[in-house]
């Protein structure tokens, strides 16, 4: 033997006395063997129990974790894995519950105060007009039928026509319809 070739050996693992080594003769082996065998890692070995030899093609194959062990491992994460789900969609689906109804409400409630800010603007814009002493003197007028002193009040009916505060129903006596209290109570519960 040359230099060279002590010095290819000792970088393969041989021994220098010409007898290949363990690992030399597994490397050929693997070489050689179109189904390779799979070797058990370190972390696999102390996990799960010894490996079984199982024969395939006439060769001995060596598996590193059975398939029953792989299956119940598998099975056992998907489990897991679904306890997680439904656990953080329970989490998520209270508060997205209470967001959305609140969003529900906050809508609500803000058509609401919009329409008592519209109905505050129109009774404000009506006190101003009842502010104005002419409108004041007008709504007496139209509503109540009041004349101002010297004034004789004329009301002119129409044949056939009903006057509004004439109408009597089956009930009622012909004159209380016509009652000035009756016609204020009716106007003020005809103008809201």
């Amino acid at each position: 033997m040359n230099g060279r070739e002590q010095e290819r050996r000792r970088r393969r693992g041989e021994p220098s006395g010409g007898a290949p080594s363990r690992r030399t003769d597994r490397v050929r082996r693997a070489a050689a063997d179109p189904a390779p065998s799979v070797e058990p890692d370190a972390d696999t070995e102390a996990d799960v129990p010894a490996a079984r030899p199982t024969r395939g093609r006439g060769r001995t194959v060596r598996r590193s974790v059975p398939s029953r062990v792989l299956g119940r491992l598998t099975t056992r994460r998907a489990a897991l894995l679904a306890v997680v789900v439904c656990a953080l969609a329970l989490s998520v689906a209270v508060p997205l519950h209470t967001y959305l109804s609140q969003r529900d409400d906050l809508a609500q409630q803000s058509q609401q105060q919009q329409a008592l800010r519209d109905q505050e603007n129109q009774l404000a814009q009506r006190a101003a007009q009842l502010s104005d002493p002419a409108q004041v003197e007008a709504e007496a007028r139209t509503r109540l039928h009041f004349v101002m002193p010297g004034e004789t009040p004329y009301e002119v009916q129409l044949p056939g026509a009903v006057p509004s505060g004439a109408q009597t129903g089956a009930g009622q006596h012909p004159g209380s319809a016509s009652s000035w209290y009756e016609k204020l109570w009716n106007s003020i519960v005809g103008s809201h």
